[in-house]
């Protein structure tokens, strides 16, 4: 009893433990009182009896594992079919009973898919604790089971069940009882179900709280009077969503990596929800920013609200789903598992395909080309008939004094005829190669002392044109860069350097040459032109900024965190500049624009095996043709509908390894370039498909601990809750 209260205690500090106690050594027995087979039968001689959690309070499981001797394992053969592990859920209805069978403590407990009178029962062989063949034969005799002699199974009698002896000790030692509790709001706790796409209630009132683990780091702790649900620090993994119009919380717990995690849903009363969605929002802010939110402006404290404040939206429509034609959803399936094919050389081919993994990729705007960098190799594929076609390895990338280097960025440039290239080796260089040669023939040295850590285009299309200029930026500086001119190619009459470190993290271009530049630190800033100061700064929610882009007349604006994306728009609603946009002139103090949160509902995450992690986020790309789709970890968004507020409509594809970058096939909205680990495939935006069990967990084994709550909780309510 000490030893198991001693364990649980340990649980909660390291959730990622599932087991809780162990005997070692036993027997496990099928007892049959009423059968012809015999009364007795040995299932394991050698078993190890073990008392594991299942994720959920309350629910544990008592697996009863056949143990080996050294080498025997490894004699069965390779196709032999073995069951070595029985699991039961501790319930009360299997009516454990202990008792003792010549000297050895026992435990059993009703077969509850066997006949009426059925028990297994475990025989703990903990007697001698040293080696049989230390034993005399006399021992050994002495410990032959002889039903004559042997005691009987003791009858049911009325003590506490062992689930009854877990719920008690863990209700008695709450591990966060001395943690200060810095808000407090009643709740309904909900599971998400993934065998029944609905919210399971597991208890009408539980305390939320939020509570302080030190400086800037806070945990929400879930309990049930002093028994801890749920303890998980405060972060963007949990893919945090509120939903407004229901007064409910939702996030996602994963206990342990490579496992799908845990949807959980709280619910409040009306008027508690506010007041906890606000301070929830200001500890992880705190959290991420290491600052305190009272330091935060007025204006940045209302943007920071507002980002998280999503709207319930219904399911995309069917029709804008479904493909046009049976004949076109035949099409786009069989696009799905399309390698590259070589028209050319078989070895560049092979030499391609023995690479490393994929790392980048370019989609050509003149030429229907796209270029996927692997380690020092450049594959090229055309584009055809909607697919991808191998055309030539560019084998060894190497710099003008023939050293190989593994490019770190690559920009086409020039009507496509060149690709820029960063060595991370040499932070101050700009190497330009000729595509029809293949190889590197110019070095263009920026500046001495400035790191150039990203090139973008002038403008949004400027590589269709015989455009010599491009942009660059170091952690703190923006610049632009002409090749043209003699020593270092940094113009210094366009060079924008901020004094501290501000950490610029992404860039991107309007197709007038406006500019937006994000951080590592969560920021955006928008510029009328480069080397002058920001005309809008937007504050940080505290997630590093991977990737932006913006709409080619700069009214909108998408950033991709990790776990979620930001859609801005930079129209300027009021005050004297109504009707600029953010890149030309300054939001009112009181009038910044609303960011919209998008991410994956949390109950789609639940089906998910690895966190979520998304390539950055692009519009699709064309002259003269208005966005209708954002591109972003080969799921995609209605634009249209996302403008309108339609946050979670979107559509989603699943891949059998990690997608790499993504791109759009220019002027078309329904071709995306995906390079996977290993692959570089044209999916359709037919493919996508409505989040879903079956499109998001396809070829995963489902097992939710909600289904087994069945029998204890009865209160399975309809979709969303």
């Amino acid at each position: 009893m000490f030893v198991l209260k001693s364990l649980l205690g340990k649980m909660w500090g390291n959730p990622a433990n599932p087991e809780l106690m162990q005997i070692p050594a036993g027997q496990l027995y099928l007892v049959r009182p009423n059968s012809i087979k015999g009364s007795r039968e040995c299932i394991f001689q050698d078993a190890v009896a073990t008392i594991r959690r299942t994720g959920v309070e309350y629910q544990y499981q008592l697996v009863i594992t056949r143990a080996y001797e050294e080498g025997e394992e490894q004699l069965l053969e390779e196709d032999a079919e073995t069951d070595d592990e029985r699991v039961f859920l501790i319930d009360q209805a299997l009516e454990f009973r202990f008792g003792t069978l010549d000297g050895d403590a026992t435990c059993a407990w009703r077969d509850l898919s066997g006949d009426d009178g059925d028990l297994w029962e475990f025989v703990s062989s903990k007697k001698f604790l040293r080696s049989h063949e230390e034993a005399t034969d006399a021992e050994l005799e002495a410990l032959k089971f002889n039903e004559k002699s042997a005691e009987p199974t003791p009858p049911l009698a009325p003590l506490e069940t062992v689930e009854d002896k877990l719920s008690s000790l863990s209700v008695a030692d709450d591990p966060f009882k001395d943690v200060p509790v810095l808000h407090r709001a009643k709740a309904e706790l909900y599971l998400f179900d993934l065998e029944t796409d609905v919210f399971v209630i597991q208890e009408k009132e539980v305390n939320a709280d939020l509570a302080s683990n030190g400086e800037y780091d806070t945990w929400i702790i879930v309990r049930h009077n002093s028994t801890p649900f749920i303890s998980a620090p405060i972060d963007a993994e949990m893919n945090p969503r509120f939903d407004m119009a229901n007064h409910a919380f939702m996030f996602t717990f994963r206990e342990t990596e490579g496992l799908p995690g845990m949807t959980w849903c709280l619910r409040f009363d009306e008027e508690v929800f506010s007041e906890w969605k606000d301070r929830f929002t200001i500890f992880m802010w705190e959290g991420k920013n290491r600052m305190s939110y009272a330091k935060a402006k007025a204006d940045e404290q209302r943007y920071i609200q507002e980002a998280y404040e999503d709207v319930e939206m219904a399911e995309p429509d069917e029709d804008e789903t479904r493909p046009e034609s049976e004949d076109e959803e035949e099409d786009a399936s069989t696009n799905e598992e399309d390698e590259y094919h070589s028209d050319s050389e078989e070895s560049d081919a092979d030499a391609f395909d023995r690479g490393s993994k994929n790392q980048q990729l370019a989609v050509g705007y003149k030429n229907d080309m796209s270029f996927v960098a692997r380690g020092d190799m450049i594959g090229v594929f055309a584009h055809q008939d909607d697919k991808l076609r191998f055309r030539t390895a560019i084998d060894k990338v190497k710099n003008m004094e023939g050293k190989t280097f593994s490019p770190r960025k690559m920009m086409l440039h020039n009507q496509d005829g060149d690709m820029l290239l960063l060595d991370p080796s040499n932070q101050n260089s700009v190497y330009r190669m000729d595509l029809e040669y293949g190889k590197v023939v110019d070095e263009w040295k920026v500046s001495d002392s400035v790191d150039v850590n990203n090139i973008i285009p002038d403008s949004k299309y400027a590589q269709m044109n015989p455009q010599q200029t491009f942009i660059g930026h170091s952690h703190n500086g923006l610049f632009r860069i002409d090749p043209r001119v003699s020593g270092n190619k940094l113009v210094e009459s366009q060079f924008k350097q901020y004094a501290t470190k501000n950490d610029f993290s992404a860039a991107t271009t309007t197709e007038s040459g406006k500019l937006a530049v994000a951080s590592n630190k969560g920021d955006i800033r928008l510029f009328d032109q480069i080397g002058k100061n920001a005309k809008t700064a937007l504050p940080a929610l505290g997630d590093p900024i991977i990737g932006v882009d913006v709409s080619a007349d700069g009214r909108w604006l998408v950033a991709t965190c990790k776990t979620y994306l930001l859609l801005i728009d930079t129209l300027i609603g009021d005050g004297r500049y109504k009707g600029s946009l953010g890149f030309d002139r300054s939001f009112p103090a009181d009038s910044k624009p609303i960011p919209r949160r998008l991410q994956l509902k949390p109950e789609h995450v639940a089906y998910m095996e690895d966190p979520v992690s998304f390539t950055p986020a692009r519009f699709n790309t064309g002259v003269n043709e208005a966005e209708k789709t954002i591109i972003v970890l080969t799921s995609s968004g209605n634009f249209r509908r996302l403008k309108q507020g339609r946050t979670d409509d979107y559509q989603i594809k699943q891949y059998d390894s990690r997608v790499v970058a993504d791109n759009f096939k220019f002027g078309a909205d329904k071709n995306i370039i995906v390079a996977l680990e290993h692959n570089v495939v044209m999916a359709n935006k037919k493919e996508l498909a409505k989040p879903t069990r079956s499109s998001l967990a396809p070829r995963a084994s489902i097992s939710t601990p909600a289904k087994k709550l069945r029998q204890s909780h009865s209160d399975v309510v309809n979709s969303p809750y």
